[in-house]
Order: structure tokens, then C-alpha cells, then sequence
């Protein structure tokens, strides 16, 4: 994710220990809640990382964990659209220029003009910058319910394969991202390149 790894690994190391240090608070799922709510439209976290570790710890959760991050996202999905619709001159435009993402924000008009619902749900599944597409769409009145229906099976396909992936191999998935976090860093930039060409390119 562009926005995220362009900071220092010790920068984003820290962000990473700060959401995960949640997974042991008796306010969990809310924590889930709004992380997964607050990168919908602003926060560089993905709330894959806190989802993991609650699920890992409460594997016959996994359901309603997911069902959590999914709720969180798609609810924060409409601040991304309020964001873009009303706010974009001020706080829309300081997002963008905060992660660099003005390049993007001008391709997702074509992607939208093409296919708004499969651009929004090629972000909401992928590792693809998704408070690009939820501000690009207040931007670009994309309607509510194209947003909504899109962001429902992106979010909900990512999140719920996540946890039931955990479901199944449990907790070495976790160890695996703390052993290789800075590595799974780079190949997260890696997919992220290769999602916006896909985009971009190929649809």
C-alpha cells in the first residue's frame, strides 16, 4: 500500500504494534471497529492487522470478527464519499497530498466512467489504497448504492477469507507476519503496483 510503506519501516513498525497492541484490550472489537471504519477514508492501517490477531485468539470468533471489519469498512466508506462530496478542497485534498495519491485520485475518474462497481470492488478486495476510491466517488457522485452493494462483496470477500483462512491455519499466519513483517511490506508494494496497473491498464 503506497501510503502506508512510504514511510520508514520503523515508522510503520510502530503504527503496526500501536493497532495490534488493541487485540489484548477488553474493547477489542470495537478497536476493529474503527480502525477497520477509520481506513475507509483516512487511516494507513489496514484492519487486516488487528483482524488477525482476534482471530488467531478467538478462532471460533472468526464469523463475527469479520462481520466487524466489514461493517467498519463499509460504514467508513460513506465518510471516504461525504469526504469527497462536500470536503474535497480541504481535508479530501490534504488526504491525497498526504500519501501522494493525486495520481491515482485523476485515473479513478476513467475506472468510475468505465465500471464504478468493479472498481470499487477491486479496491474494496484488494490491497489497492481504498479511501482513494471512496473519496474519488463522493468526487465524482458515483450513486450511494453502487458504493454500498460494491463495498459490501470487496470488504466482505477480503475480510471473511482472512479470518477463515486464520480459522483454518490459526496462529501461523500470525507468526509469520511478525517474523517477516518487513518483508511482507515489500511485497505488499509489490501487489499494490501491480493492482493500479491491472486497473489502469488492463480493465
Amino acid at each position: 500500500m503506497k501510503e502506508i510503506f512510504s514511510y520508514p519501516f520503523v515508522l510503520m513498525r510502530r503504527l503496526y504494534d500501536w493497532t495490534m497492541g488493541f487485540s489484548k484490550s477488553k474493547h477489542s472489537n470495537y478497536a476493529l471497529f474503527s480502525i477497520a471504519f477509520m481506513e475507509s477514508s483516512f487511516f494507513p492501517i489496514p484492519p487486516d492487522v488487528l483482524l488477525i490477531p482476534l482471530v488467531v485468539g478467538q478462532p471460533k470468533k472468526w464469523f463475527s470478527k469479520a462481520l466487524i471489519c466489514t461493517l467498519g469498512s463499509v460504514i467508513g466508506a460513506f465518510l471516504g464519499y461525504l469526504i469527497g462530496y462536500l470536503f474535497f478542497e480541504t481535508i479530501g485534498q490534504a488526504i491525497v497530498n498526504l500519501y501522494g495519491l493525486q495520481d491515482y485520485m485523476d485515473a479513478v475518474e476513467k475506472l468510475y466512467q468505465d465500471n464504478a462497481f468493479f472498481a470499487i470492488f477491486t479496491a474494496g478486495f484488494t490491497p489497492i489504497p481504498y479511501k482513494v476510491f471512496t473519496i474519488a466517488a463522493g468526487v465524482f457522485k458515483i450513486p450511494l448504492l453502487t458504493l454500498f452493494l460494491a463495498s459490501v462483496v470487496g470488504r466482505a470477500g477480503r475480510f471473511f477469507l482472512v479470518a477463515l483462512a486464520l480459522r483454518i491455519f490459526g496462529e501461523k499466519i500470525q507468526n509469520v507476519i511478525e517474523k517477516y513483517f518487513n518483508i511482507l511490506s515489500v511485497v505488499f508494494i509489490v501487489l499494490l503496483v501491480l493492482g493500479f496497473v491491472f486497473i489502469k491498464y488492463l480493465l
